[in-house]
């Protein structure tokens, strides 16, 4: 008998796969045995190696061993939760699934298929969840599952969830108890469904009554499905009761209640619920995330909003397209612009999705100009734009309407002409959009013609009439359309009674402006400090100050709108004395001053002639309060000192300016030139004009005045 060959054996390096046969050279590496297996590889290995060969052998380390079978078990654990999602995705509905267990010629062969994904099941597998056998048991008779005859009821009740016949659904559900057909799990998990999109909550209530009398009470999906119709039907409260009953929580029901408290606008809630449901060892999915990430956005949480982005590359969920597009949404809304351009750009492809989210969110960020390039380059890679889509360039052209850059009303009618080829004018939201761009554009006369053709008016149409109307010194109009948009049944909200305010205060009628005031105390609205700085603002343009202090009074101290709105009612009506008081209390009260509180002083300081005290305010709003004069500033100022005759300190100024003066302010001092006849600072100032305007004549009218002056002296 030949004798055994002679064995080495020497420490493994960093390999990853198993032993695969004989080894060359005699040598055996031993990568992923565990030491029990050692010595029958060792005696496998001595029978197959060739006699008279030296074999060495690479065992691996102690730490190796640990890391492999670590490496090995998240593998695995992996693995599982996939397999366990698709099986709860089988069970959600098994008619999408093809059944293959009758006609199997191997186990190779999966057992379910799904229809259009062609995602396979095996019940052999060893991936395969314990509580799956359970439920085919008890869900479906052995066999195929057409085999019951409630399964074609279920059939038809899923069809019609799933094309969105939740009506038919419902009736259907009405037939099965008629005929005395005893529902499953099934059954209730899709009719709960047809109850939320319908949003009947009494039908919830009642199929939720006899859910608690079946043995489906305790169903895990059941129960998912009980959270998902309360909340969807508005009761947060019935979808709590039934989420601390369960026994478990799995991750149907979490989403529900995480989504039902971000419709409520309970964004740290939301976040909340996401750290519990991670110490509960529940992954999430795209729709758990997508609804986390919303919630970061919708309160600038980034630091939450990049440990979701982590979790989601731990989960392998980055490549869902909605997934990626939440990302780079979450990244404008928070303010980080280079992380939602860089997520934007790592993506494989962007559908509509990512470029709308792409788009808004330059818009939000205040980049109209980027967001309509983005647009356009949406357009020549030949992605077809959808509702979201053509909403949000018109916000871009409405936001454009004040650039001289770039023509917004143009853009804006282009746009229009791809909505009536998309066939998408006769939807309520894009109309609204429409008018809101063409008031904002200017173009008042195109805004009617949109808003007359829309079947119904909703309130952001009303809205964007009444504020175009305001804008554009309308005030009478504005408020006949807002009594008219009350008579047409639609309620009125914040920017409804700002824009009325602002018409009543344009208008000086003080009565009109009472019974807003009413209507806002009706509405529930009187603790909005918007709508309060704006009756304060009403009122004291209205003349009467005593009820704009009464209002100024209730709001809250450090509301700036309130101070701006009281101060500038004191300037227009000539108290300076009170004016400049109320500004030295706002100084010692550490209110927040902005532009607009100096532009309020500069102007009572003009009313009444007092250059030097303007001059020291003026002087002050950098050193002192960190705030840049703008060109309204430096025209307030201009307009002072040419009052006062002192033209040279005005052009002084006017090229202290850190920007390039417009003609307009080189034209101010140019009127100036004319009231004091000073020809030849006039002639000087029409060549500014000039230089910045080539194309404005009126500064030659201006400057033949000036001449034809000083020709009559």
């Amino acid at each position: 008998m030949a004798s055994l060959p002679s064995l080495q054996l020497l420490p493994s390096q960093a390999r990853t796969s198993g032993w695969r046969g004989r080894p060359a050279a005699g040598i055996l590496l031993l990568r992923d045995c565990a030491p029990s297996e050692l010595q029958h590889q060792i005696s496998q290995f001595q029978h197959s190696a060739a006699a008279g060969c030296a074999a060495a052998i690479a065992v691996p380390t102690a730490a190796q061993w640990v890391e492999r079978k670590a490496a090995r078990r998240d593998r695995k654990v992996g693995q599982k939760r996939i397999v366990e999602e698709l099986w709860q995705k089988f069970f959600s509905d098994p008619s999408q699934w093809w059944d293959h267990r009758s006609e199997k010629v191997n186990a190779k062969y999966p057992d379910f298929k799904h229809k259009k994904t062609e995602e396979a099941l095996w019940l052999c597998s060893n991936l395969c969840p314990k509580w799956v056998q359970a439920e085919l048991v008890a869900a479906i008779l052995p066999g195929t599952l057409e085999s019951t005859p409630l399964f074609a009821w279920n059939t038809k009740l899923a069809r019609y969830v799933k094309n969105g016949k939740s009506d038919d659904a419902m009736n259907l559900f009405r037939q099965m108890q008629q005929e005395c057909v005893k529902p499953d799990r099934f059954t209730f998990i899709e009719v709960l469904k047809a109850c939320g999109s319908l949003q009947a909550l009494e039908d919830g209530r009642n199929i939720h009554t006899q859910i608690t009398q079946s043995d489906c009470a305790s169903h895990i999906f059941v129960g998912s499905s009980l959270v998902d119709m309360y909340v969807k039907c508005g009761s947060l409260e019935a979808a709590w009761k039934v989420f601390n009953s369960m026994h478990a929580h799995g991750i149907i029901a979490w989403n529900a209640i995480i989504l039902g408290h971000l419709a409520c606008g309970q964004a740290q809630k939301v976040l909340a619920l996401s750290r519990q449901m991670q110490r509960e060892g529940v992954k999430p999915n795209h729709v758990t995330v997508v609804g986390i990430l919303n919630a970061c956005a919708s309160v600038g949480a980034l630091k939450e909003g990049q440990c979701v982005h982590e979790q989601i590359i731990q989960c392998g969920l980055q490549s869902n397209p909605n997934v990626s597009s939440s990302l780079v949404d979450m990244y404008f809304e928070c303010g980080s612009l280079e992380d939602a351009m860089t997520e934007f750009n790592r993506m494989p492809q962007h559908n509509a999705v990512a470029w709308n989210a792409v788009i808004s969110g330059h818009v939000k960020c205040g980049q109209g100009m980027k967001a309509l390039a983005l647009y356009q380059e949406m357009q020549q890679r030949r992605v077809q734009p959808n509702l979201e889509t053509f909403v949000g360039v018109l916000n871009v052209c409405a936001s454009l309407s004040a650039c001289v850059s770039v023509d917004a009303l143009d853009e804006g009618r282009r746009v229009h002409e791809q909505i009536i080829e998309c066939s998408l004018e006769s939807d309520a939201v894009v109309s609204s959009s429409l008018v809101d761009m063409y008031v904002k554009c200017g173009s008042m006369e195109d805004g009617w013609r949109v808003f007359n053709k829309m079947p119904t008016h909703d309130l952001v149409a009303w809205n964007a009439m009444i504020l175009g109307h305001v804008k554009y010194g309308q005030g009478q109009k504005a408020l006949a359309l807002a009594q008219e948009m009350r008579q047409d049944g639609v309620e009125p909200d914040p920017v409804t009674f700002a824009g009325v305010l602002s018409a009543c205060a344009s208008l000086g009628t003080l009565r009109e402006g009472r019974c807003v005031h009413e209507q806002i105390i009706q509405c529930g609205l009187e603790s909005d400090v918007d709508l309060g700085s704006r009756l304060v603002d009403m009122y004291a343009k209205c003349g009467s100050i005593e009820e704009a202090w009464r209002v100024f009074n209730i709001l809250p101290t450090d509301n700036l709108a309130k101070w701006n709105a009281i101060l500038e009612a004191y300037a227009i009506h000539g108290h300076v004395n009170e004016a400049l008081g109320l500004f030295e209390r706002m100084c010692n009260e550490a209110v927040k001053i902005d532009k607009l509180t100096f532009l309020s002083v500069l102007s009572a300081c003009g009313r009444a002639g007092l250059v030097d005290e303007a001059l020291y305010y003026f002087g002050s709003m950098t050193p002192d309060h960190k705030i840049f004069a703008t060109e309204e500033h430096y025209t307030c100022m201009v307009d002072l000192l040419s009052c006062a005759g002192r033209l040279d300190e005005a052009e002084d100024l006017i090229k202290m300016m850190p920007c390039v003066p417009s003609a307009s302010l080189w034209k101010a001092l140019l009127g100036a030139c004319k009231i004091h006849s000073n020809v030849e600072m006039g002639e000087r100032i029409a060549k500014r004009v000039l230089e910045v305007d080539p194309k404005d004549a009126t500064c030659y009218a201006l400057l033949s005045e000036i001449r034809a002056a000083i020709e009559k002296l």
